[in-house]
């Protein structure tokens, strides 16, 4: 923040005044020390939320900054610009690198989040622990929740129903005792169904323009 101010202070063009700046920089850090108090303080202490896990308050927090962040920001258009299509984003000003760089940042930081969660639901965490399936169970939420894999297209809120979905899909199966390889494979096969419809209207609809043309 600091640093882009300057940058563009350098470039002859407006930038924020140097209090406002350093006034976010302080809020941010009195935010960042707050929640690092909140997690070093005894649960007890500080009361429970009438039997709902601490884990939604801080699954809201964090679709709250995200919704916010790609529905309401600068960033977040260019992210959708970028995943519709990079060269145009690029011709039209957009610095591709910086922008990915940051994507990445933040999803990194969005799944150590979630690493955080669900090692605090099983009360420890081991490196042979097989996360594969976290990671399919994570692709197909967001595809059944109309993120394409093309780019350019989805939503928090439906990247989270998707995730319900699959939550859904995997507490039947294992109410029903099937076996670990065959949930995969629904699995998959409701990935690969969710692919390929969303590969087919987006033919049909660069078809239908085309004819328009």
């Amino acid at each position: 923040m600091w640093s882009a101010d300057n940058r563009r202070r350098r470039s002859g063009l407006v930038a924020p005044p140097v209090s406002l700046t350093l006034l976010k920089i302080g809020l941010i850090a009195v935010c960042a020390v707050v929640v690092v108090a909140i997690c070093n303080v005894n649960r007890a202490a500080i009361g429970t939320l009438e039997g709902v896990p601490w884990v939604i308050p801080i699954v809201l927090a964090v679709f709250t900054v995200w919704m916010v962040l790609l529905q309401k920001t600068r960033f977040g258009r260019y992210v959708y610009a970028i995943g519709g299509n990079p060269e145009a984003a690029r011709r039209a000003g957009v610095r591709l690198a910086n922008i990915i760089t940051l994507c990445f940042t933040i999803s990194a930081f969005t799944a150590g989040i979630g690493a955080l969660l669900y090692a605090s639901n099983l009360g420890g965490m081991s490196n042979n622990f097989p996360g594969n399936s976290l990671v399919l169970q994570a692709i197909a939420s967001a595809v059944i929740g109309g993120t394409s894999l093309f780019g350019g297209r989805g939503k928090v809120l439906h990247g989270i129903l998707g995730g319900l979905v699959i939550g859904g899909i995997y507490n039947g199966m294992y109410l029903l005792s099937i076996p670990v390889q065959w949930q995969f494979i629904v699995v998959g096969v409701v990935l690969m169904l969710a692919v390929s419809i969303d590969a087919l209207s987006r033919r049909s609809a660069t078809s239908g323009s085309v004819a328009r043309v």
